[in-house]
């Protein structure tokens, strides 16, 4: 099981590992058993269940700004376009130089 799923889903997959029916499983949750079915066949869909890439991989929105950035625009300029407050895009500047420090770290 993995950690990455959301709560119902990790929830519904231990009973349905220990062995409980989808009814039982929903009478318990409050789901209908159709819903308990839906929720497991939900966490085993492609991509569910495995952890996002971290390895220093932007964002879009980090890889714009800071493209954005290395023009010379301005934290308040990038905001207008965005449509987003000049301390927001501060922030995701900062965070994806973080991003990109932690990779070089490892």
């Amino acid at each position: 099981m993995s950690i990455h799923l959301r709560p119902i889903e990790r929830r519904v997959l231990a009973m349905r590992d220990s062995g409980m029916d989808d009814a039982e499983i929903g009478r318990r949750i409050r789901k209908s058993p159709q819903r308990v079915s839906a929720i497991a066949e939900w966490a085993a869909l492609p991509g569910r269940g495995v952890a996002r890439s971290q390895d220093g991989v932007l964002s879009p929105l980090q890889t714009r700004v800071v493209a954005m950035r290395a023009e010379g625009q301005s934290h308040a300029e990038i905001g207008r376009r965005l449509r987003r407050g000049e301390h927001f895009v501060r922030q995701v500047e900062g965070l994806a130089h973080f991003r990109q420090y932690l990779d070089l770290l490892g």
